[in-house]
């Protein structure tokens, strides 16, 4: 017998105050294995040679897959609304920056 109830298949996300307040990223380091995508998300300063790893996201293929689509979704979405998002040219990253990627 089927439910017909559409408030079992809702979820409930709860954000505490902290977690809702966000980081700010400029910049985000994606290494991968054959079971997980790790995405490091970094604040670099201009003239601070040294910085720290802000937030560690760490996604199965699938869900880095699912990101993705999403993330290109809303971005033409935005687009739509808004115009272009113009992409800067970045001065390059110094080779030894980050982790280097392991599983």
């Amino acid at each position: 017998m089927a439910n017909n109830n559409p408030d079992q298949n809702k979820i409930n996300i709860e954000v505490d105050e902290k977690t809702a307040e966000g980081q700010y990223s400029n910049l985000a380091i994606i290494n991968h294995s054959v079971s997980e995508f790790v995405v490091d998300f970094v604040n670099i300063m201009p003239g601070n040679p040294k910085s720290k790893v802000k937030s560690r996201i760490i996604l199965t293929p699938q869900h880095a897959k699912r990101l993705a689509k999403a993330l290109s979704d809303n971005v033409r979405k935005f687009e739509n609304a808004h115009g272009e998002i113009k992409d800067y040219d970045q001065p390059p990253i110094p080779l030894n920056f980050g982790p280097t990627g392991q599983a």
